[in-house]
């Protein structure tokens, strides 16, 4: 049978090349959501003929539906946030690949969750914000989750056989670093936007671009293997490998270690979320070991990048410490695209939010909203 998708995020970078494996595999598009980018979705919608569509800004889901009028087969189309949630539920799908940017992500995932849909995850704001309720979901509905950010998914390829799971002592979380690596707090001071959405090695959405200058990204990114892989903060190792070939690494009682490597190109990780547990031939280019010369690794910099000690913090704090986090750089890379602040500013609001309180405890989804609307007043008032 024909794999049946529902992609949420269509028109951005993930999203475009997920629909890049869909494809190559021959997969049944079944449902798309995006944001306000009609032009592109509506390019979309004429190659893969959806069944339903989902625009979470309201003004652009009535343009499409003008647009769509009267085309023969058009899809039904769902407004506004509440809309995006809804397709997530669809029943027609076997498999939800949830690429929306940010916390707007955490309520589809829940919903196709609990729809008994495993969910394909590029949000991983899900986990961030969300954590406990997302594995209760998992658990309580006979879901998975099938990573698809690229560390995560390296991860999750290094422990397919069971029995290694089982011996899993630490996780080598490897950054590339950005575009800033090596450089102090003076330097970082005047850095625009337009220099830190420079990747050296990765092409990617401005939101994670910023995240990936201030290490945020991987912050995050270290929350959201706490969740997936079940280890402790402490065991969670993040290492620079500036060239993106090595994407993570296990390390097993034994101290043997394992790891993943591949070119810098997101169909990897997506298409092995999709044909899970199998693997098949994709699109991306394969690794050329003649014109690779070397694999260099370092250390990050915490004391400089204070994003990333910012997360560490938060998870060690428990409850809606990561919420707080991640709302507060949500809100503070916004006002840095638009010129309002300071690069470093990023960072220090981060941490200003998460040692602001407690944040440990039991939660609700209600809760998490509630936290992150707090962190992004606190970030508004402490500019």
């Amino acid at each position: 049978m024909t794999k049946r998708i529902t992609l949420l995020g269509s028109t951005g970078s993930i999203g475009t090349q997920s629909l890049e494996v869909a494809r190559a595999q021959g997969y049944k598009v079944t449902g798309l959501a995006a944001g306000r980018n009609i032009d592109l979705l509506e390019a979309q919608i004429a190659e893969f003929r959806p069944a339903c569509v989902a625009v979470a800004d309201p003004a652009a889901c009535r343009a499409l539906q003008g647009r769509l009028a009267g085309m023969p087969g058009a899809p039904r189309v769902l407004e506004g946030p509440g809309g995006v949630v809804e397709l997530a539920r669809d029943e027609g799908a076997d498999v939800v690949l949830n690429a929306v940017v940010g916390i707007a992500g955490l309520g589809a995932t829940l919903a196709a969750l609990e729809s008994g849909h495993d969910v394909a995850l590029a949000n991983k704001e899900s986990l961030v914000t969300g954590g406990h309720l997302v594995t209760e979901a998992c658990k309580n509905h006979g879901a998975r989750l099938l990573p698809v950010d690229s560390e995560h998914s390296a991860i999750f390829q290094c422990l397919q056989d069971a029995h290694s799971a089982k011996t899993l002592t630490k996780i080598l979380l490897t950054a590339s670093g950005g575009p800033f690596f090596g450089l102090k707090r003076e330097e970082l001071a005047h850095k625009t936007p337009a220099d830190a959405l420079k990747h050296p090695n990765w092409s990617m959405g401005a939101k994670i671009t910023i995240d990936s200058a201030t290490l945020m990204n991987k912050g995050l990114e270290l929350i959201e293997a706490v969740w997936l892989f079940g280890l402790a903060p402490e065991k969670i190792q993040v290492v620079v490998q500036r060239q993106s070939i090595i994407h993570s690494m296990v390390q097993f009682s034994d101290n043997s270690i394992l790891a993943q490597l591949g070119v810098p190109d997101m169909r990897i990780p997506i298409q092995y979320a999709l044909t899970w547990p199998e693997r098949c031939p994709g699109c991306a280019p394969e690794l050329d070991f003649a014109q690779l010369k070397a694999i260099t690794f370092d250390v990050a910099d915490e004391e400089t990048f204070r994003c990333l000690a910012a997360c560490k913090k938060a998870i060690g704090k428990g409850g809606l410490g990561p919420c707080a986090a991640n709302g507060a750089n949500e809100e503070a890379v916004r006002l840095f695209l638009e010129g309002k602040i300071g690069f470093l500013e990023i960072g220090r609001l981060v941490e200003a939010v998460v040692d602001s309180d407690r944040f440990g405890g039991s939660y609700s989804l209600a809760d998490v909203y509630e936290c992150d609307r707090m962190a992004r007043a606190f970030v508004n008032s402490h500019i």
